[in-house]
């Protein structure tokens, strides 16, 4: 039986700046779920957040896209909205840019990442939450995940994963989708990943056809839909992890080092990602670091299981593998980075814009990289 993992975020109101939202709107998003439980429409969720974004984390049987699933969200956005204005809230509805749902929330606003596989004996899911920053910011860490035997030796000892992963990258700037197979396309691949601004991972699959989906990343940008700057885009990323998959571990190594993303105060500037537990994800310096949470669970039937879970949905405690003292010391060098980082106050640093690379070598080998998957869009 095939089931829908499907997470559904959005800024819709939060205390005093851009913080965190109030545990009344988490309430009403709760109420809005449960309520789509007894009706069948999901059979389990439980809501989260990182920094003022709430987390909506839903298990179904509709596929992704499907209209009910992304209408309940929506809805439960909407009863978080209202509970934020009733408190005179900070950007009350932020990410809600239409008036009515549509269809699917696509295009509206809050962001979306959702993956249907079939599930196996034993499926552990890794959640990763992201706060003031761009999709791109998973460029990094699913690279090292997905591509680099130094961070996932499975690639190396492991059968299952020996051959690799397809890696979707989707174009910001021309709405194409390239896919990519790691690691004979690594050259190419990394060609084009490693522009922050324009290109951000979409998903990632296993060479198994059994096995299917690996990885989702939400990749809405809200400055596209809205046409003016209206927050950061807040992005988050789903991963199915052991038995064909990379384990969990080797999931959240790369997090150990906190890489530079674009994000942080307006989304104008470069900071480190933080990784911390829920209770720590309220950016206080300077709207930032970024920071990123990571949840795990386990799927089994038409359950969600955490390290506190009951019969009722939405019952459930995800593990915060963040938490821990490990990260200490990757908070320890992202807070150093941050500070530094800072010193430069608006003045530009590191790779320049692709409009501004425009007499390097380097467009020459994105016009072949086109090419080779006929892609033939002008005014790249």
């Amino acid at each position: 039986m095939a089931v829908t993992l499907s997470d559904i975020k959005g800024d819709v109101g939060s205390i005093a700046g851009h913080v965190k939202p109030h545990i009344n709107q988490i309430k009403a998003a709760e109420r809005v779920l449960k309520g789509a439980t007894e009706k069948k429409v999901i059979h389990d969720f439980f809501v989260s957040r990182v920094g003022d974004d709430i987390h909506m984390v839903m298990l179904h049987e509709n596929g992704e896209d499907a209209k009910e699933v992304h209408e309940t969200a929506w809805n439960a956005l909407k009863a978080a909205t209202e509970e934020a204005q009733s408190l005179g809230l900070y950007a009350a509805g932020q990410d809600l840019l239409k008036d009515a749902f549509s269809g699917n929330v696509k295009g509206m606003g809050p962001g979306v990442a959702e993956m249907e596989f079939e599930p196996r004996k034993a499926e552990p899911i890794v959640l990763f939450m992201a706060d003031k920053t761009s999709p791109s910011a998973f460029n990094i860490p699913l690279s090292k995940i997905y591509a680099d035997p130094f961070t996932t030796s499975g690639l190396v000892i492991d059968p299952r994963l020996h051959d690799g992963f397809m890696i979707q990258v989707l174009d910001q700037k021309m709405g194409d989708v390239l896919e990519f197979s790691l690691p004979e396309e690594l050259h190419d691949y990394l060609a084009i990943i490693g522009d922050l601004v324009r290109f951000s991972i979409k998903k990632v699959f296993s060479k198994d056809k059994k096995l299917g989906i690996a990885a989702s990343v939400s990749t809405e940008k809200l400055s596209k839909i809205a046409g003016k700057y209206v927050g950061k885009d807040d992005p988050v990323a789903m991963a199915r992890a052991q038995s064909g998959f990379p384990a969990v571990g080797e999931l959240l190594q790369p997090f150990m080092t906190p890489y530079l993303v674009p994000g942080w105060m307006r989304g104008s500037h470069v900071g480190p990602l933080y990784p911390c537990s829920v209770d720590e994800a309220n950016p206080t310096y300077f709207d930032g670091p970024p920071r990123i949470v990571a949840l795990g669970f386990m799927i089994k039937g038409n359950r969600l299981i955490g390290e506190e879970s009951d019969p009722q949905p939405g019952s459930h405690k995800p593990v915060d593998y963040f938490r821990g003292e490990e990260f200490g010391y990757a908070r320890n060098i992202a807070m150093n980075i941050a500070t530094y980082m800072r010193q430069h106050g608006p003045f530009m640093f590191e790779r320049l814009p692709e409009e501004e690379m425009e007499y390097t070598t380097l467009n020459e080998v994105l016009k072949k990289i086109f090419e080779k998957r006929n892609v033939k869009n002008k005014n790249r």
